[in-house]
């Protein structure tokens, strides 16, 4: 190393020396290769601003009406919304709640998180606001009308079919019935099936008057 070599090195090693024992007040770090100590930018705490509640583990009978009068009692319900079957109506179990205050929302999942309510732990949970999807509220307050089965199944029974449907039908109960008495047979049970009425055209249902 030459002369003007380590009088540089000398020089930059005298100027980190210095930095080093005459810092700045308040800093919080010095660099590594010397320069004046930095302080880090303050950083004020983030206020929690999340006002959606997941509740899980809903009870039957626990719906809308009744989420909402027991969770006013902390505060003001901005929104709610259980979700439904699309086809039956029927409830899934758990649901989310809106406040228009963060302090109560905070409040309630520290609170009912946990709590014993007909037999079932509910599970209360705040979700941050840049998790809440934005269609979680989409027709939250749609009232779902199930689905009359029981009409449908009636209206497909009663309805006047063909005679070619009438056999397709005719032939699947007779395939069934077939395998009904092998089961029987194999199973050692001295039974005389009754034989299935209908074999022949059936006669239709509403008969037409020509006018």
């Amino acid at each position: 190393m030459g002369t003007k070599a380590k009088k540089a090195m000398k020089k930059i090693l005298e100027k980190a020396v210095a930095n080093t024992k005459t810092p700045s007040d308040g800093a919080d770090f010095l660099p590594l290769e010397g320069g004046p100590a930095r302080k880090l930018p303050e950083q004020t705490p983030r206020e929690d601003s999340a006002k959606v509640l997941y509740v899980g583990r809903i009870p039957h009978g626990f719906y809308e009406d009744e989420m909402r009068g027991y969770f006013g009692q902390f505060g003001t319900i901005k929104r709610l919304r259980i979700a439904r079957n699309k086809k039956t109506g029927r409830t899934k179990h758990y649901g989310f709640i809106e406040f228009e205050s963060p302090e109560v929302a905070k409040i309630v999942a520290e609170t009912m998180h946990n709590y014993l309510l007909f037999e079932h732990l509910l599970q209360v949970h705040l979700i941050p606001p840049e998790h809440v999807h934005p269609r979680l509220w989409r027709g939250f307050n749609y009232r779902y009308k199930p689905v009359d089965t029981v009409q449908i199944e009636r209206e497909r029974l009663d309805k006047e079919r063909t005679l070619e449907e009438h056999n397709k039908l005719v032939e699947k109960i007779m395939k069934r019935d077939k395998i009904r008495r092998k089961r029987i047979e194999a199973a050692g049970i001295a039974y005389e099936c009754p034989e299935i009425v209908g074999k022949i055209n059936p006669a239709p249902k509403k008969i037409k008057f020509e006018d």
